[in-house]
């Protein structure tokens, strides 16, 4: 098979991976919803034209509009700390692209992946790529995970809710669990190179894997987990301005995020608590993290609903829904689809 054959097989498959996650996207999506319909919406939705107001339209704009540069900013600066300085027209293009891609396949690993692809053809080493998106993805996991059990633990529409009652301690375990392996990741990484041995070791015996492939595995394990710390290191040690941005822009991205239904509700003249709106939105943002269907799809809309349930009116429960992933995600995703399109145009062209 020639190399020219391989690439053109290669592009096929992933285009067919690509359409295979986004119509599982979908019914996903309208499986979550129709959940929600018949569940907590009372079966009943009407379209409030209070949404489209001049100045609800407005104030969305405005959100979104710090939603994308904080989101771009927020890994700008993380590279800036560890010395590499990206264009920040690419560093917009790089936000869209990885909404669509983070959305688009189970677990968002493949936003991961496009971002680090994105980023060496920009003249960004993998290693450091690999770093500065990981690094990323920490800091809004340490936010968000470390306001989980407070939410968890004061908010009442959370008191007697079906789901965070029944998984409440595996919640809280899981949390420590998960903070825990990044602090021991990061700061005492080889402390994780024995059992990691182990583990491969008892996969080889069981002759789960093959020889060659045990040391290989071995080998870019150790590799990565050891470049990773170093990297995060270098971070640290980064120009304090730079570090500081990149948590201060975590953050403002974040509340953004969680901002988004408050917005909405308060359009629909509810009287809405603000912090406990965007105390729902972290839990519902934590449960999302753990989702194997791409981009949370039909998790996240069943979830959002029963947290919600109280607070909105059945006919507005599912169009609150559609608006909230509207502009969180599929906006985003929409225009991610385009300027990836665009993006490969270009480097096919460079290429060629």
């Amino acid at each position: 098979m020639t190399d020219s054959t391989e690439i053109s097989y290669s592009k096929r498959a992933s285009g067919k991976r690509l359409a295979m996650f986004s119509l599982l996207f979908l019914v996903l999506t309208a499986a979550g919803l129709y959940t929600v319909y018949h569940l907590f919406a009372e079966r009943t939705l009407t379209f409030d034209t209070r949404l489209i107001a001049p100045g609800t339209l407005l104030s969305v704009a405005g959100l979104l509009l710090v939603y994308f540069i904080s989101d771009g900013l927020r890994l700008y600066f993380t590279l800036r700390a560890l010395g590499h300085r990206i264009p920040l027209p690419a560093m917009v293009r790089l936000v869209f692209i990885n909404l669509f891609f983070s959305n688009i396949t189970p677990m968002a690993t493949g936003g991961g992946f496009a971002q680090i692809w994105f980023l060496s053809h920009h003249g960004v080493p993998i290693g450091r790529a690999t770093a500065a998106t990981t690094i990323r993805t920490i800091l809004a996991v340490l936010f968000i995970f470390s306001l989980t059990p407070v939410f968890l633990l004061t908010l009442k529409p959370l008191d007697g809710n079906s789901i965070t009652g029944d998984i409440g301690t595996a919640l809280a375990v899981l949390i420590v669990l998960y903070l825990g392996f990044f602090l021991v990741l990061l700061f005492r990484t080889r402390w994780l190179i024995g059992p990691l041995t182990r583990l491969l070791r008892a996969a080889r015996r069981l002759h789960l894997i093959s020889e060659p492939r045990h040391r290989r595995w071995q080998f870019k394990a150790r590799r990565e987990m050891l470049r990773l710390s170093r990297s995060f290191g270098d971070y640290l040690r980064g120009a304090p301005v730079f570090v500081w941005l990149s948590i201060l822009f975590t953050a403002v991205f974040l509340l953004s995020l969680f901002s988004f239904p408050a917005l909405l509700i308060h359009s629909l003249d509810y009287s809405v608590d603000y912090v406990m709106s965007v105390g729902l939105l972290v839990v519902t943002t934590f449960v999302m993290y753990f989702s194997p269907t791409p981009g949370a799809s039909g998790i996240s809309e069943g979830v959002f609903g029963s947290f919600f349930r109280d607070i909105l009116s059945g006919n507005h429960l599912i169009l609150v829904i559609v608006c909230w992933r509207l502009l969180t995600i599929y906006l985003g995703m929409i225009i991610g689809l385009v300027v990836l399109q665009k993006e490969l145009v270009a480097n096919r062209r460079r290429a060629g």
